[in-house]
């Protein structure tokens, strides 16, 4: 697999010093940070009053695509629980949309696209992402995300800026059975099926998720996540031989720029290992692994994020401190600890219990 060469901007927050050292890229990295970091998957949306007043009136995919609008959200958590990481507010689907993929946010639904991907011509029918010059209406929409991270990152100073997206087996599940799915039977029947017809969409979802990230490093974002919804469902075995070596050529976009790479897949404690060998740098952790099984699964070879059950956040206050107690105890067996939800924010939290977990983790970390 061939390693882009390239580097950071001059003026990039990371390598201008400006968030190097602070407590997130620091544990990422393995060091020891000033304070035990902690920010939230999902931390921007729906749980927030300020969001759903920004978002008012604006469909999910334009508030995606409005870079003053999308920088606003991003900044929003920074601001209220002074979380020490800031993730580009984005949605999945984002990349294919900008491709020109007809796909839309369905409220109350998810991502529904107008046409599924079933066989070999409609993989080919796709937007072609191969040599730049065929990139036209795809890289101009990636220019509005460069608006965004720039504009979110002049105004987060130290505070680093993380990169996101999905992951391309998630990605790929969500194109072949067309919308949401409870068990997402249809993708991995394609597997299986027509494996060509697999692999060929997943180098799609790959690249488009790969593009996706650069494009945020080099306007500043200072890390990134890769986030699969849905690798938990597969074995080790078909993770393996049908998902990991998308998240690798995902991942590989960015391999050879300086900043952390991290990989989540929700009901993934069986595939961390696997998961590590696709090219990430720090490993998250979902709430049903505890952290310092996973710390010993991986060898103590990674910084490790997570991983508090989301659905603990209503619990009484002694109790959901006890639980983040935990998890920082058993995080701190990593060589590295980003405290983190071990899944995303659930839409209904009470944002005083966020703010709770980031005085308990920034007082007893």
């Amino acid at each position: 697999m061939t390693v882009l060469a390239g580097s950071l901007p001059a003026a990039h927050p990371k390598a201008a010093g400006l968030t190097s050292d602070s407590p997130l890229i620091a544990a990422y990295e393995g060091r020891t940070p000033s304070h035990k970091p902690v920010w939230f998957m999902r931390q921007a949306g729906r749980s927030l009053p300020e969001y759903l007043v920004a978002r008012e009136g604006t469909a999910m995919l334009d508030a995606c695509l409005t870079p003053e609008l999308a920088s606003e959200i991003t900044l929003q958590p920074v601001r209220r629980y002074g979380v020490d990481a800031a993730i580009f507010f984005s949605d999945i689907v984002v990349p294919m949309k900008i491709a020109g993929v007809g796909v839309q946010i369905a409220p109350g639904v998810g991502p529904v696209f107008d046409r599924p991907i079933r066989s070999m011509a409609d993989v080919e029918a796709l937007p072609d992402l191969g040599a730049p010059a065929d990139r036209g209406e795809f890289d101009s929409g990636l220019d509005l995300i460069r608006q965004a991270v720039a504009m979110t990152v002049a105004e987060l100073g130290t505070t680093p800026l993380i990169g996101f997206a999905g992951a391309p087996f998630t990605l790929a599940a969500y194109m072949v059975e067309g919308k949401p799915s409870r068990d997402h039977l249809a993708a991995r029947e394609l597997m299986f099926t027509a494996p060509d017809v697999w692999d060929a969409l997943t180098i799609w979802t790959a690249t488009a998720a790969g593009l996706f990230l650069r494009a945020q490093v080099m306007a500043g974002a200072s890390a990134v996540q890769l986030f699969d919804s849905w690798a938990g469902s597969l074995s080790v075995e078909d993770y393996v031989a049908h998902c990991a070596p998308g998240s690798a050529l995902a991942l590989n976009h960015v391999a050879d720029l300086p900043v952390p790479r991290v990989h989540f897949a929700a009901s993934g404690g069986h595939l961390l290992p696997a998961m590590a060998d696709a090219g990430a740098t720090v490993l998250g952790v979902d709430y049903r692994t505890p952290l310092d099984e996973a710390n010993t699964v991986l060898g103590g070879r990674f910084p490790l994020q997570g991983n508090i059950n989301p659905a603990r956040l209503p619990a009484p206050a002694d109790v959901l401190e006890a639980h983040v107690a935990d998890v920082l105890r058993r995080g701190s067996e990593a060589p590295g600890h980003v405290v983190n939800l071990g899944h995303g924010v659930p839409p209904h939290t009470n944002p005083d219990s966020l703010q709770r977990i980031v005085d308990y983790v920034h007082d007893n970390g």
